[in-house]
């Protein structure tokens, strides 16, 4: 081969002047030290008071269980205990919850609040799909639940739960507002605890 303009013959390469530098294995520490983790452990030793440990899930389920955002439905005479919760008395603004959205593609909650007839079921079912996820559903009130005093009636679906998964039932007929707000407690409890964390026991 040619270097420089002049031809080299391998053969004439003296190889004993060549200084080969062995690779030093990498540790795991080296691999610590490379993503930063130790320097941050040590800067949050230092700064103990003002840096707070938390899990994505933990983070997620704050954030989800803090901005509930109901879609506007009712049914039936439960829907007007729905309206007496979100009056300004009952302050149901504490829990996140204070709009009510028009549309279900805006909302992340669903009351099931009144009588679900099988004529109606479909359109439940469709607010349902239409909403993104993650979404919850509470079912409010005897007829929502089970039927209530329709229960033998040929055109009154026997509880929501058999179209739609149900997240919280509220019973009463119809359940006054302390009673709905117990109901969202429950379910924010339950966000709480949702995800793979809570899954592998992380969220303790």
């Amino acid at each position: 081969m040619e270097k420089g303009g002049f031809r080299v013959d391998p053969l004439t390469i003296d190889t004993t002047k060549i200084k080969f530098t062995k690779k030093q294995p990498v540790t795991a520490l080296d691999k610590l030290n490379d993503t930063g983790l130790i320097s941050t452990v040590l800067a949050a030793r230092e700064r103990e008071g003002l840096i707070l440990f938390s899990t994505i899930d933990q983070i997620f389920n704050w954030a989800r269980l803090s901005s509930l955002w109901p879609v506007t439905s009712g049914l039936a005479c439960c829907a007007i205990e729905m309206m007496a919760t979100a009056m300004a008395h009952h302050d149901v603004a504490r829990f996140g919850m204070e709009i009510f959205r028009a549309s279900p593609r805006q909302a992340d909650l669903m009351f099931v609040a009144g009588t679900v007839t099988k004529r109606m079921a479909p359109r439940v079912k469709k607010l349902y799909e239409m909403m993104p996820d993650p979404k919850w559903v509470i079912s409010v009130g005897s007829c929502a639940n089970t039927g209530g005093p329709y229960i033998e009636s040929y055109c009154v679906l026997k509880g929501v739960d058999l179209i739609i998964p149900v997240d919280v039932y509220i019973p009463g007929c119809p359940p006054r507002p302390e009673a709905w707000i117990y109901g969202i407690i429950q379910l924010r409890e339950k966000i709480k605890n949702q995800g793979y964390g809570a899954k592998w026991g992380l969220n303790k």
